[in-house]
């Protein structure tokens, strides 16, 4: 399969090249998004991109905008790709992994929500028995399911930059307490209602990220990626033991190889071998297969 590291799409401008996501200007109300295969891990791109990753992402998200529309608008569009992109050329090179967005106004923070005790959150449970702040009960193993899913919002970084965890009163001052108050309910209800889905179908959501933002109403909005591969642990269910790092469907896969390795986490990234490579491709395969059924 083919793998996409960069899009160029011709008569639109490039706006941003993110992590993952190309963003071209089309018009005042809209942008074209076109998910790459480029794969980042502690915030550095590595040079090897993920053959069909980038399809995955589009596919997941989709899926889960449309699940999650309901409880909170999205920033999908009905505008179909020929629209934009009259090449057909160009269209095919981008297929499955483009959609035409609402502009929107993002907001300054990531709206992270944790299910269970592992990454970040675990370290600090070590050192002081709480996870951003948040008191926890004493005992509790790595990996172990909290009693109940809780919100620990971070900075939104840049390329090459490093996230922050942040206090839910530093999002106040950010926000004001009503858009706050909002994100953290809204973020923890979509996490959920995901989390008992995701579990009926063999999959244990760990923790995620959402990123919202506001509409020209004012009217706060889903958008860029919804409980991917990338935004989320996913760990198999049926080898979910807690007290150790459960095996996982997303990036953690990578994250583990590079700890083995002698870098510094700091760009340049380092090249990965062809087998991690298709075993991630396989991994993010079978997250959307199980999820989405296709």
């Amino acid at each position: 399969m083919d793998a996409l590291f960069e899009s160029e799409v011709e008569g639109l401008a490039l706006l941003h090249r993110g992590k993952v996501r190309d963003l071209y200007d089309v018009g005042d109300d809209r942008l074209l998004i076109v998910t790459t295969d480029r794969l980042s891990a502690f915030d550095v791109i590595l040079p090897d991109p993920i053959p069909g990753k980038g399809r995955v992402l589009t596919a997941v998200s989709n899926f889960w905008f449309r699940r999650t529309q309901d409880l909170i608008g999205n920033h999908l569009t009905d505008t179909p790709l020929a629209e934009v992109v009259a090449d057909a050329a160009q269209r095919a090179a981008i297929d499955g992994r483009a959609v035409v967005v609402r502009r929107l106004e993002p907001l300054p923070v990531e709206a992270i929500v944790r299910g269970y005790l592992i990454g970040s959150g675990w370290k600090d449970y070590q050192s002081c028995g709480a996870v951003c702040g948040i008191e926890l009960p004493a005992g509790l193993r790595q990996a172990d399911r909290l009693p109940e899913p809780i919100y620990t919002p971070s900075t939104k970084a840049g390329t090459g930059e490093h996230d922050q965890n942040i206090a839910f009163e530093r999002t106040v001052e950010l926000l004001g307490r009503d858009l706050a108050e909002r994100v953290r309910e809204v973020s923890l209800r979509i996490y959920g209602e995901a989390a008992d889905y995701a579990r009926a179908r063999g999959i244990l959501i760990a923790d995620t990220k959402f990123e919202f933002g506001l509409d020209e109403t004012g009217r706060l909005t889903l958008m860029d990626e919804v409980l991917t591969p990338d935004s989320s642990r996913f760990w198999p269910a049926d080898q979910y033991r807690p007290g150790s790092s459960p095996p996982s469907f997303d990036k953690q896969y990578v994250r583990d190889y590079l700890e083995t390795l002698d870098w510094d986490k700091t760009a340049p990234g380092p090249s990965l071998p062809a087998e991690v490579i298709r075993r991630t491709a396989e991994k993010y395969r079978e997250a959307q297969q199980r999820l989405t059924g296709v």
